[in-house]
């Protein structure tokens, strides 16, 4: 039987058809619908209404709707296979969830809302593979970093396009927090505007942040298309997050931090079709078949502050954290007991170290602004694993020690595309054979080297590239400049990312291409470039 969390159900199917013509004053679905969190039996369906002109995102207008939702087998809604009713209000921002389960596995469904006489848009969604499939072929996009003023999001569209995708993985910085021609842009090369004009601090501007990103018309494309599968970074709260605050939180200027950060977790979960997961966190597992399993970690609920630039004894501390020990125990046992072919973990900062020591004086600094840390002494990344090696070094050796094969990391956050194999070791690889690899994506939009140094792709960078190359033998590819998305395929033989590139982050209709396909074949904990893209 069909069933939905907080929502009345029923088979009985509900008139097809076109849409019912709206009411002058009446309800709107004007963000448009999402999907995402897929199971094997059911998926979880995401809108939000606006009961009148004035009951905006964030504003606390407007009454209690009554919000239906249906799911059909086909697009035109004549096979309508279940339905349910969700209340919500302005405490919830007039956001809708309905957990639907009881569906087939591996299917594609198509859903819709309504209320009062107005009917939202309709979208495709897909449940996950039955718990014991032998699942041919998973197929993802692969995004992070959208700051809405560096750009457009074609990146989205071009995924919102493709019909061969199980789901878009989105690894973090839905959002931005920055005020209107704040970091990194500064003032320079703005392409839009964001709302609210100021920086987001309070549960009213986190709402119309979300709200904006909403209304873009590639992000309800990419809705529209492919169910989403999200994890937060520091960017949906504030710049370098940590447990107890964030570079980018003023304490007492800005309210306090544990206000800020209630209030940005609370308009994520209202925002993003998104279950909440532990502790009121995003971190949670996710299966498909026995091909796959997917780990979504949470690093910034529970990790101790950012250590400062070059102090080594610190970021070695046993007593420092960046998953919190409940979390990294979860994870471990997860990797141990899993019995699918891959375990992919979603990890929304590098957790293959990286030494950037060698890159010439005069990139250090636009270096270290990129990745948001400070420019003098730059060594590592203390945002990333690097700033927590201890936590790090735990999980590593438990897939040397415990044979455990086939696991992937699946990164954002650092605006650069990098293939890594991990090695328990960076300093004595390839003797030290590595225990995973981990596949970077760029960012949609966010600032990299050459928007950074105001130069044309692939000149400077290309110095800073190989002198990271140079000094991290374990990094097999990187790139710098680009912008665009991934699309990662798995199957028994291997896992598989191509890197696409966008022609321009400007430009509403950019072009995509492949820049740089890598693999790694099953059993080999080793990335190899692949002869090719995928076919699609």
């Amino acid at each position: 039987m069909v069933a939905a969390t907080a929502a009345s159900a029923a088979l009985l199917p509900l008139a097809g058809g076109t849409a019912r013509a709206q009411a002058a004053a009446g309800p709107e679905f004007l963000h448009g619908v999402a999907s995402g969190d897929p199971l094997p039996d059911g998926v979880l369906l995401w809108t939000r209404v606006t009961p009148a002109p004035d009951a905006v995102p964030g504003s606390g207008k407007g009454g209690p709707v009554k919000v239906t939702w249906e799911i059909a087998a086909d697009e035109g809604f004549r096979e309508i296979v279940a339905r349910g009713t969700v209340a919500t209000d302005a405490a919830a921002d007039h956001t809708v969830k309905a957990d639907v389960r009881g569906l087939a596995p591996d299917t594609a469904y198509w859903f819709r809302f309504r209320a009062g006489g107005a009917d939202s848009p309709a979208a495709r969604t897909r449940t996950a593979p039955a718990e014991d499939a032998d699942t041919a072929n998973l197929r993802f996009g692969v995004v992070s970093c959208a700051h809405y003023e560096a750009g457009y999001f074609a990146s989205y569209r071009h995924l919102a396009a493709r019909a061969d995708l199980h789901a878009v993985l989105h690894l973090g910085d839905y959002i931005y927090e920055y005020g209107h021609e704040g970091y990194p842009l500064r003032g320079k090369d703005t392409v839009r505007t964001v709302q609210p004009a100021n920086e987001t601090v309070t549960l009213a501007d986190y709402r119309v942040r979300h709200g904006q990103a909403k209304l873009d018309p590639d992000v309800r494309a990419m809705h529209t298309a492919h169910p989403l599968i999200a994890m937060w970074d520091d960017h949906e709260f504030a710049n370098d997050t940590w447990s107890g605050g964030a570079e980018n939180h003023t304490e007492g200027q800005e309210g306090t931090w544990a206000d800020r950060q209630r209030a940005a977790k609370q308009a994520y979960f209202e925002w993003m079709p998104v279950r909440t997961a532990t502790e009121g966190t995003t971190y949670r597992r996710l299966r498909f078949g026995r091909l796959a399993d997917l780990h979504l970690l949470d690093l910034r609920s529970f990790r101790d502050q950012q250590a400062s630039i070059g102090d080594g004894d610190v970021i070695d501390d046993p007593d420092r954290t960046i998953t919190g020990r409940k979390q990294l125990d979860w994870l471990k046992s997860g990797l141990s007991s899993s019995t699918s072919r891959w375990r992919m973990v979603g990890t929304s900062v590098m957790i293959a170290p990286v030494a950037f020591g060698s890159v010439p004086a005069h990139l250090l600094g636009p270096l270290a602004e990129l990745l948001g840390i400070p420019k003098e002494g730059l060594a590592v990344n203390v945002d990333q694993w690097d700033g927590y090696t201890d936590d790090r070094h735990e999980l590593l050796t438990h897939l040397r020690d415990q044979r455990i094969e086939n696991t992937v990391f699946l990164t954002g956050d650092i605006h650069m595309a990098f293939a890594n194999d991990v090695p328990v070791k960076a300093a004595t690889y390839p003797e030290d054979a590595p225990v995973a690899t981990e596949f970077v994506v760029t960012s949609v939009t966010s600032d990299n080297l050459d928007d950074v140094l105001h130069v044309a792709p692939d000149t400077v960078s290309s110095v800073a590239e190989a002198a990271v190359r140079a000094a991290n033998g374990h990094v097999r590819w990187l790139d710098m400049d680009s912008h665009g998305y991934g699309v990662l395929d798995i199957d028994a033989r291997r896992a598989h990312m191509d890197y696409f590139v966008l022609s321009d982050k400007a430009d509403q209709g950019a072009t995509s291409e492949v820049r740089r396909s890598y693999r790694t074949p099953s059993g080999t904990q080793r990335l190899e470039e692949a002869d090719g893209p995928l076919s699609t």
